[in-house]
């Protein structure tokens, strides 16, 4: 079932942001004014996307760039969500060394077939997964590390280095961020169809085509989130991957 623009549209889309935004009210969560710009901004930044997809699908050359595109921007908002915008290149290069393995096999084994309609959308999904995952840990970490510079004191006085000391903080908190991921896998066709199953029904694949990529999009990103969370983490240790404050306040 696809969505048509006209009128219909239009109509639903606005019900849809008054409905949430007279939840906020009653609910005093003051995010009225947030929700009715997030979802501007997607009306704007979809009919926008949509307009250069259509181009970048069309050369395995554009798409490529447009893959590159949406990392970048995946880099910039990880740096920022996690308040460790001075850091990126090591945001990216964390991110790098779980994407470009991953899409490798993915398209190197012939599962997927390697053009511009299919690198877009695999390589966007995995890239928007891996993102979440990124913040994931470095929130969880940095807010253990600002929580808990007890016990990372407590860690360098009975003899443990820097990096081992961040590890005594951070290391229960990194798999939390493989969690949505895992239960996205274990519950896909019970509980969900992600976007990858429902896009190759849409285009005239079968079911077993679709189930075929879903598969092979979600172990993608299993691995690709896995891999960024270790160097990540490595990074972390060897306070590369830190924020300001706690980079100049995490003193071996």
């Amino acid at each position: 079932m696809l969505a048509t623009p006209g009128p219909g549209l239009i109509v639903a889309l606005v019900i849809l942001v008054a409905l949430a935004i007279g939840a906020s009210l009653i609910g005093q969560l003051r995010q009225e004014k947030a929700i009715a710009v997030a979802a501007g901004r997607a009306v704007i930044q979809l009919a926008a996307v949509s307009l250069i997809i259509t181009a970048a699908l069309s050369q395995l050359i554009w798409s490529a760039v447009f893959a590159l595109f949406m990392f970048s921007v995946a880099v910039f908002t990880s740096s920022r969500r996690i308040g460790a915008g001075r850091a990126w290149p090591w945001v990216a290069l964390a991110m790098l060394c779980g994407l470009v393995p991953t899409l490798a096999v993915i398209f190197a084994s012939g599962a997927i077939p390697f053009n511009g309609p299919s690198l877009v959308p695999v390589a966007g999904i995995i890239i928007g997964g891996t993102m979440n995952a990124n913040s994931l840990a470095g929130r969880r970490s940095f807010a253990a590390l600002r929580e808990e510079k007890g016990v990372y004191e407590a860690a360098l006085s009975i003899g443990l280095t820097r990096a081992e000391s961040i590890t005594e903080v951070i290391g229960r908190r990194l798999p939390e961020a493989l969690v949505p991921g895992m239960d996205q896998t274990r519950t896909v066709g019970l509980v969900t169809l992600p976007g990858a199953f429902i896009g190759v029904l849409l285009g005239g694949g079968s079911p077993i085509q679709a189930g075929t990529a879903q598969v092979i999009v979600l172990v993608g990103l299993l691995c690709t989130q896995t891999i960024t969370i270790v160097v990540g983490h490595r990074f972390m240790r060897a306070a590369r991957l830190l924020p300001k404050d706690l980079a100049g306040s995490l003193q071996p």
